[in-house]
C-alpha cells in the first residue's frame, strides 16, 4: 500500500466543500476529497481540481487510507442525521487520536453529544463554524472551531492558514470546549439576522419615509460605509440597491417581501430564552421575518386597517439622514452587546472558557458580519476580558450617548409615519431598560404573588413594611379571596 499523502480529508462536494478544498490546496495542503455520489469526485478532479495536488477517494475506507496520522476529516454535509451517518461510517476505519470535524451548521447540543460519544471511544471531535459563504470558503472564511481541545494542535496550522486574514492575523482561533464552536457560529448568525433587519428598516425609512429613489439610498449607504458603519453588509446593500433589471428599473422593489430563514436565528432566540438573557433585537429580527411571511394577510390588513395620515417630511433632510446613521450604529451596538452577554451567560452555565476578544477578531473578516466595528469590540474585551456589557466600555458608552438624540428622533418619526421599526425600537427599549435603576418589575412580582403565591423580596432598607412575613394583605385592603401576598427579606 502506498504511503498516505493527505494532510486532511473532506466529505461533501457541494460548492462550499469544493471551494474549501481548493482554498486549502492553494495554501499548500494536500486534500483528499470524497462524496457519497462518487461521480462527483471524478467530475471535480477532472474540472475544478484539475492540475492540483487534490486527491480523490471512492469510499470512506479509501479516504481514510490516504490520510496521514492523526487523520483529520472535515464533514461538509447537511446538518442532522447525515452527520451522524458519516461518523458511523468513519468510526470502524479510524484509530485513537484521529479527528472528525463537522463544518456544517449543526445545532450545538448535537455537537456536545458527538464530542462526548467520540471522546469515549478515543476519537476527537471538532464542531467548527464556517462563515463567509461560497466566496469565503474559496478565498478565506471565518472559522470557529471548538470541541475536543486535544484536536486543536493538529488542525491549527491548516485552519489558520485557510481562514481569512486581517492585518496579518487569521480569522480563526480555538473557541472552546464541547459545542462552543457551533454555539458561537449560531450567535454569529443571530447577529447577522439583526444586522440585516436594521439595514432593512433604515432602507424602509428612507424609501417610504423620505420618498427617496434606490439610487439615492445606495449613495447614502456608500457614504455610511466610509464611517463607523463600514462593513460587508452595508457595502453589498449599496451594490444591491444600484442594481438594475433589464428594463433599467431597480431590482429591489420587484422582489417579493417574504423573507426566508434556515433556523440559526431562531436557535439563538430560543437559546436566549433558555439562558434568561434579553437578546431582544435578534428575537425581533426573527419575528420580522415571520411577519413578512404573512403576505396575503398583510395585503388584506392593508385594506381594512388604517394608519396615520402620511405627511411629507418638512425637516432638515441631511440631519435626518445623519440621525439615521447614528440610530443604526447605536442599535448595532445594542445587538452585539446582547449577543456577547448571551455567550457569556452560556459559557458560565456550561463551564466553557471563551475568549471574547478572540471571537470578535474571528469575525473581522471572511464572514457576513465582518466590519471595522468588530475591531473596536475586540479592543474592548482585550482591555477587560470580564466586561459584563459593551455599554460599560468607554468607547461604546460614549458612542451610545452621542447617538442617543438622533436615535430617539428617528424612532419617534417612524412611529408618526406608521413605519414599523421592530429592531430599532427594541434596541432603544433595551438601552432604556438597562440604564434604569428601577423598572416596574416590583408591580409584576406583587401581581405574581397575588394570584400565584410566588412571594417577593423587599427593597433593602424598606423591611419595616406594613405587610409582615406571611401576613394576608386582604386584611388591609379587603381584597377578594385569592392567594395570600407573602414576602421575605432578601
Amino acid at each position: 500500500m502506498s504511503q498516505p499523502v493527505g494532510d486532511i480529508g473532506l466529505i461533501g462536494l457541494a460548492v462550499m466543500g469544493q471551494n474549501l478544498i481548493l482554498n486549502m490546496n492553494d495554501k499548500g495542503f494536500t486534500v483528499v476529497a470524497y462524496n457519497r455520489t462518487t461521480s462527483k469526485v471524478d467530475a471535480f478532479l477532472a474540472n475544478e481540481a484539475k492540475g492540483t495536488k487534490i486527491q480523490g477517494a471512492h469510499s470512506v475506507e479509501e479516504l481514510v487510507s490516504k490520510l496521514k496520522r492523526p487523520r483529520k476529516i472535515i464533514l461538509l454535509v447537511k446538518a442532522g442525521p447525515a452527520v451522524d451517518d458519516f461518523i458511523r461510517q468513519l468510526e470502524p476505519h479510524l484509530e485513537k487520536g484521529d479527528i472528525i470535524i463537522d463544518g456544517g451548521n449543526s445545532h450545538y447540543p448535537d455537537t456536545i453529544r458527538r464530542s462526548k460519544e467520540l471522546e469515549s471511544k478515543g476519537l476527537l471531535f471538532v464542531g467548527s463554524g464556517v462563515s463567509g459563504g461560497e466566496e469565503g470558503a474559496r478565498y478565506g472564511p471565518s472559522l470557529m472551531p471548538g470541541g475536543s481541545p486535544a484536536a486543536w494542535p493538529a488542525i491549527k496550522e491548516i485552519f489558520q492558514a485557510t481562514a481569512a486574514q486581517v492585518n496579518g492575523e487569521p480569522c480563526c482561533d480555538w473557541v472552546g470546549e464541547g459545542g462552543a464552536g457551533h454555539y458561537v457560529k449560531m450567535v454569529h448568525n443571530g447577529i447577522e439576522y439583526g444586522d440585516m433587519q436594521l439595514i432593512a428598516e433604515a432602507y424602509d425609512i428612507l424609501k417610504r419615509g423620505l420618498g427617496l429613489h434606490e439610487d439615492e439610498i445606495a449613495d447614502i449607504f456608500n457614504n455610511w460605509n466610509k464611517g463607523v458603519l463600514d462593513s460587508f453588509l452595508i457595502e453589498i446593500t449599496a451594490n444591491i440597491l444600484k442594481f438594475k433589471d433589464d428594463d433599467g428599473e431597480p431590482l429591489v422593489p420587484k422582489i417579493l417581501d417574504q423573507a426566508g430563514q434556515k433556523g440559526t436565528g431562531k436557535w439563538t432566540a430560543i437559546a436566549a430564552l433558555d439562558a434568561g438573557m434579553p437578546v431582544t433585537l435578534i428575537g425581533e429580527a426573527v419575528f420580522a421575518r415571520c411577519l413578512s411571511s404573512l403576505k396575503e394577510e398583510r395585503i388584506r390588513a392593508s385594506k381594512v386597517i388604517a394608519g396615520p395620515q402620511k405627511e411629507a417630511f418638512k425637516g432638515d433632510k441631511k440631519q435626518f439622514i445623519d440621525d439615521l446613521e447614528q440610530a443604526l450604529y447605536a442599535s448595532k451596538i445594542i445587538s452585539y452587546t446582547q449577543g456577547f452577554m448571551l455567550m457569556r451567560q452560556t459559557a458560565k452555565d456550561l463551564g466553557w472558557t471563551l475568549n471574547y476578544a478572540g471571537i470578535a477578531r474571528m469575525w473581522r473578516g471572511g464572514c457576513i458580519i465582518k466590519s471595522v466595528f468588530l475591531g473596536d469590540i475586540a479592543a474592548a474585551y482585550q482591555k477587560n476580558s470580564n466586561l459584563e456589557s459593551l455599554l460599560f466600555d468607554d468607547f461604546f458608552n460614549k458612542a451610545a450617548h452621542k447617538a442617543q438624540p438622533g436615535w430617539r428622533r428617528i424612532i419617534a418619526q417612524a412611529v408618526l409615519w406608521g413605519i414599523p421599526t421592530p429592531a430599532f425600537s427594541t434596541a432603544l427599549a433595551f438601552f432604556d431598560g438597562y440604564r434604569s435603576e428601577v423598572v416596574p418589575a416590583n408591580l409584576l412580582q406583587a401581581q405574581r404573588d397575588y394570584f400565584g403565591a410566588h412571594t417577593f423580596r423587599v427593597v433593602p432598607g424598606k423591611e419595616n413594611t406594613k405587610l409582615k412575613l406571611g401576613e394576608d394583605i386582604r386584611t388591609y385592603h379587603k381584597l377578594p379571596c385569592l392567594p395570600f401576598l407573602t414576602c421575605y427579606i432578601g
